[in-house]
């Protein structure tokens, strides 16, 4: 199962401003993910960075407003609008954000955007207060109404030397927008799959609690596969450095008894539950207000069992129907087999993803993982060592069909 990228032709255009050169890393970073992109630039955008800067990355030509009067100059700005899957302008000036939304095509981006029919999304950049001016909040208004996506701009330090909203986003942030666009109608399109994240942590006074060793990234993998493939997807995720994907509705918990509460208000109507999540079986029983002192000796901790989670939701489910689709995780140390099924049988789970955790090459903190998957027909499936990404596309192939049966 290919990424949204692959593929697809991108049309970037390239606005004046100094954010320009930042385009550069966004046209090779889109290349990379397998993209084709075309890249457009205005007069003013060759006075901060050169079509040759573009073609170098992307390994296509360039254009410049030169091309719109060549051999090709009739037909030039129509070929390029309308093979695009997505067009995009980063940055994009308030110049050109005026121009756009009042249908002036007087250069080759212009006019190639007129004759566009994919989706939009702009990346604004400008300097002193044009962003916030009536005029320019306007014009975005009217490009929001024909469904333009607006990404960003980003507050900090402006070229003038003023402090505001005006920088472009980061390249990695817009690659994440651009993605999620190239996901529209994908085969989970409005479905909503629910996935948990990361591990939790129980409190043991002000500053200690007992933890894991999971990184979340399973789970945050889980989530952009799923967003891949067009869902709505909701992640419930313990604390990690991991960056949200783009297009997830981020709720942020650090429990067990916070994760259950996010997980039982966001199943109602959902298509599936994926609990990645490595979630406490115990946690202490009485979390002390302050932070605990040596002076006080050695402190004696008092442990009952966490809330289970997934029997929790498979009484919901057997009362409800929803989560439509439940995915269970287990990582065992031993007995991983017949551990998985076990599991899978109490927790009245449609598939369950079982790894060994005491594999150097898998499970916690790495990026790759060896897993097995077994449903509730009793098929059973091992997986050979693959990235997490290739892990997750692999475990929402599996639950393509189970949604659609049930």
């Amino acid at each position: 199962m290919n990424t949204p990228f692959q593929d697809k032709r991108v049309l970037l255009g390239v606005t004046g401003s100094i954010a320009a050169y930042k385009t550069a890393d966004l046209a090779s970073k889109l290349t990379q993910t397998g993209a084709q992109v075309d890249v457009i630039l205005t007069a003013s955008a060759t006075q901060f960075v050169t079509p040759l800067t573009f073609q170098s990355v992307t390994g296509r030509r360039a254009y410049i407003d030169a091309d719109l009067w060549g051999n090709e100059g009739h037909v030039q700005h129509i070929a390029l609008g309308h093979n695009a899957d997505l067009l995009v302008i980063a940055p994009i000036s308030a110049n050109t954000i005026a121009r756009l939304a009042h249908g002036i095509a007087d250069n080759l981006l212009t006019i190639a955007a007129l004759a566009a029919r994919c989706p939009l999304l702009i990346a604004p950049a400008m300097d002193g207060g044009m962003y916030s001016h009536p005029a320019t909040q306007a014009n975005l208004d009217v490009l929001r109404s024909r469904g333009a996506i607006v990404v960003g701009p980003a507050g900090g330090h402006l070229a003038s030397g003023l402090t505001g909203l005006g920088r472009m986003v980061e390249p990695g942030e817009i690659l994440g927008r651009i993605r999620l666009a190239l996901s529209q109608g994908g085969a989970l399109q409005r479905r909503k799959v629910v996935v948990t994240a990361g591990g939790t942590a129980e409190p043991i006074d002000l500053v200690r609690a007992l933890t894991n060793r999971s990184s979340g990234k399973q789970g945050y993998a889980l989530a952009q596969a799923a967003l891949d493939l067009g869902a709505e997807v909701t992640l419930i995720s313990a604390p990690t450095s991991l960056p949200v994907p783009a297009g997830a509705q981020l709720v942020a918990v650090t429990t067990a008894q916070e994760m259950l509460g996010a997980v039982l208000e966001a199943i109602p109507q959902a298509d599936a539950l994926l609990m990645a999540a490595a979630v406490a079986d115990f946690r202490p029983t009485s979390p002390v207000s302050q932070k605990l002192k040596k002076s006080g000796g050695v402190p004696q901790i008092t442990l009952e069992l966490a809330p289970d989670i997934l029997s929790a939701v498979a009484h919901i489910k057997a009362e409800s129907g929803f989560p439509r689709v439940t995915v269970g995780f287990a990582a065992e140390s031993q007995d991983l087999l017949d551990n998985a099924r076990t599991k899978l049988s109490a927790k009245a789970l449609d598939l369950i993803v079982a790894n060994d955790i005491s594999a150097a090459d898998a499970g916690f903190s790495v990026d790759t993982n060896r897993v097995t998957l077994l449903d509730a027909e009793g098929n059973v499936e091992a997986l050979p060592l693959l990235s997490k990404d290739e892990v997750a596309r692999r475990i929402l192939e599996r639950i393509i069909p189970l949604m659609a049966a049930n």
